[in-house]
Formats: C-alpha cells, structure tokens, sequence
C-alpha cells in the first residue's frame, strides 16, 4: 500500500503546485491588464480515477482536491475584493475627475460672462465719457459765444456812450461858446453905447461924427473894454455908472476914476477894472496930436447893463 500511495501523492501535489501557479499568473495577469468588467472564475476540478485506489487513498487525495479548492476560493474572494476596491477607486477617480471638468467649465463660463459684463460695462464707460466730453465742449463753446457776445455788446455799449458822451460834450462846448457869445455880443452892444451920440454916453469935448479915424478908435475902445469886462451877478436894467478915463499920446492908460455910482460897488468896480485891464490902446498913435488932447486925454464913459445876460 504504502508504494502505491507514494505514487499518487507526487502526481497530486504537482498538480496543486500548477493550480497555485495558475493562480498567481491570474493574478499578476489583472494587475497589469486594462479594466474589464468582472468575471465568474471558472474552477474545473478533475478526479482522477484511479484502479486500484485504496478507501485511505482516496480520501486524502478528496482532501487535498478540499484544501486546494478552498484555498483557490479564498484567492479568489481577496483578488475579487482587490479588484472591486481598484474600481471603486477609479470610479471615485473619474467622478472627482468629472467633477472638476464641470467645475472648470462652470468657472470658465462665469469668467467669460464676467468678462464679457466687464466688456459691455467699459464700452458703457466709454460711451458715458464720450457724451460728457462732448457735452462740456458744447458748454465751453457756448459759454466762449456768449463772453464773445458780451464782449461785442460792451464793446458796443461802450462805444455808444462814447459817443453820447462826446456829444453831449460837444453840445456843451456848444451852448458855452453860445452863451459866450450872447454875452460878448450884449457886452459889445451895452459898451458900444459909451461911444454913441446918444445921451447914454457923454464926452467932456465936442463930438465929430465926421471924423472916421476916431469912430475907428471908438469902436476899439469899445471892444478892448468888452473883452475885459465882466457883468457882476448884482448887475439890474437901470443901473449906470460914469468913469473917466486918462490916457497918454502912446495909448497907455495912466488912471481910471469913478465920476458917478451905480448906486452897487460891485458893478462901479467892474467898469473900472475893465478899463484897467484894457492897459494900452495902441491905435491912439493913428489920430493926431490936436484931435488926441482935445477928445481923448481925459474921456468919460457911461456902463449900462441892459441888454446883457448872464
């Protein structure tokens, strides 16, 4: 018995070597293989019949098939578990990955759209700065017309009072040189009295109306005395007053005397410095000698202020 069994034991255990040697090819074989879906192991068991198997025999050899089968299951089991561990994972793996491929995306889209607000709100921007600038130019323009204009109208303004200004100047200087005049002429026609005939104005001599020569020197007298003279504010129609005037061959007026007043000092005093201021009367050096002592050596004159204005 005991060679027989000897027999069939190297036989079995080789046969349990190959089936663990399967086994781990198998295994090593699903580590380096790309992901399949899991599969149902096959396990074949073979019984080898043998004639002239004793009862102990073959109850170890069934032991032995037990043993190896059951520790082929447990490879299994553990390579089943592993497996289903490593798929888990790459399953987490892509899920996570997916994740962050939406997530990328979802934050890429929120970046476009926020770049594309930030664009539109800029191109607002812009349009907003564009109308202003235009609207400040439209005001600057206009506010530089309406200084312009102003400018225009002060210009304008000022040269119409200017002009106002200068005639209402002229206008003066015209009324002054009138009234001047109105005065000299009424001064020359109340003076011009003092060398009439009439009994307004007297001579101490004679008169000779024929003489031509003294009528000249008349008249200048008359005007001499008018440019000097001025009507004092207390001057009346009515008032008169008589000066005697002495006078040398030259002209030159030596004395000025009061003969008769007025009655008011201040136009008795008028007269005289009207004749005092006439200082030389150089016409008297065109009549002669005679005509000088008999008419002009000593000659009265009589002031009367009707006739004059203001």
């Amino acid at each position: 018995m005991r060679p027989s069994s000897q027999g069939y034991f190297w036989p079995v255990l080789w046969a349990l070597t190959l089936h663990v040697l399967m086994f781990a090819l198998l295994f090593v074989s699903f580590q380096f293989t790309p992901d399949l879906p899991p599969a149902r192991p096959i396990v074949k068991a073979t019984l080898v019949s043998l004639k002239s198997k004793s009862p102990a025999q073959v109850q170890t050899n069934q032991k032995i098939a037990g043993e190896a089968q059951k520790t082929a299951a447990q490879q299994y089991e553990a390579e089943q578990l592993e497996q289903k561990k490593a798929d888990d994972k790459k399953l987490a793996d892509a899920k996570k990955a997916e994740a962050m491929k939406k997530q990328a995306e979802a934050q890429k889209q929120a970046e476009a759209k926020k770049a594309e607000a930030q664009k539109a709100e800029a191109k607002k921007q812009a349009e907003i700065a564009k109308k202003k600038a235009a609207d400040e130019a439209a005001k600057k323009k206009a506010a530089e017309d309406a200084k312009k204009k102003a400018a225009e109208e002060a210009k304008k303004k000022a040269a119409a009072e200017q002009a106002r200004k200068k005639a209402a100047a002229d206008a003066k200087k015209a009324a002054e040189d009138a009234k001047r005049k109105a005065q000299a002429d009424a001064k020359a026609k109340a003076l011009a009295e003092l060398m009439s005939d009439e009994p307004q104005y007297q001579m101490d001599v004679g008169d000779d109306k024929d003489d031509e020569v003294t009528a000249g020197i008349d008249a200048r007298i008359v005007q001499l005395v008018s440019e000097q003279w001025s009507r004092p504010p207390s001057a009346r129609n009515g008032m008169s007053v008589t000066v005697l005037i002495e006078m040398l061959p030259s002209g030159q007026i030596t004395n000025v005397s009061l003969v008769q007043s007025s009655g008011d000092a201040a136009f008795d005093q008028s007269a005289i410095s009207a004749v005092k201021n006439v200082g030389r009367i150089h016409e008297m050096i065109e009549i002669d000698r005679a005509t000088f002592e008999r008419k002009y050596r000593k000659r009265e004159m009589i002031f009367k202020p009707e006739d004059l204005s203001l």
